[in-house]
């Protein structure tokens, strides 16, 4: 994952150079006015606005609230048993886990990885260990605000060597994106930006 997550900034930063320089060849002598200004307006346009625009609220709006489990969550009450079921049903690989009667107060987060290290391995019960003792707390979590870009995201889940991360805002807790949510995202925004990119060069603009 480290790698494809450098060769995605590699190659985002080997395009954009690239573009630039190939809109900035031509000598304005060789233009019509009008031409040699849009040409330069454009380019400006473009060292403005960058790559890696998509932020996690673009992620997490995209992912849908009902179709995924960005909402899905247990409380540090439940078993594991119960949780690692939810995640079963809901074909996902962690849950957020809240303060049981307080809405939305985050406690931790607890993930596949937790089950497999700290119940399997371990030889626990998970129908009478409670979440609360197997998860991350709140206190060692990572996190990320809806305006994080999604590469950032990105890079921050492969250092960290996570999969999901919660999204928290002012208010709380908004969702939680996955490292493949975050990757498809920083890839179909590079293959649009690539497309939108050759039409350019080709005078589709």
């Amino acid at each position: 994952m480290q790698r494809a997550m450098q060769a995605i900034g590699s190659h985002g930063n080997v395009l954009k150079s690239a573009v630039l320089r190939h809109i900035s060849a031509p000598k304005p002598a060789m233009l019509p006015a009008a031409f040699s200004r849009f040409m330069s307006v454009s380019s400006a346009s473009l060292e403005e606005s960058g790559f890696e625009t998509t932020t996690v609220a673009d992620v997490l709006k995209s992912k849908g609230k009902g179709a995924d489990g960005s909402w899905l969550w247990c409380t540090t009450e439940d078993s594991v048993y119960d949780a690692v079921k939810s995640m079963t049903q809901h074909n996902v690989g962690a849950l957020v886990v809240l303060k049981p009667g307080q809405d939305k107060s985050i406690a931790g987060i607890v993930t596949e990885r937790d089950y497999l290290r700290k119940i399997i391995v371990q030889g626990r019960s998970s129908k009478s260990t409670k979440v609360g003792d197997i998860m991350t707390e709140e206190n060692k979590l990572i996190t990320v605000k809806p305006d994080t870009r999604a590469l950032q995201a990105m890079q921050l889940m492969t250092e960290n060597r996570i999969r999901h991360i919660p999204v928290i805002d002012d208010t709380g807790m908004l969702g939680m994106v996955s490292i493949g949510d975050v990757v498809r995202a920083v890839v179909t925004e590079h293959r649009e930006e690539l497309n939108r990119l050759n039409d350019y060069i080709q005078g589709g603009y």
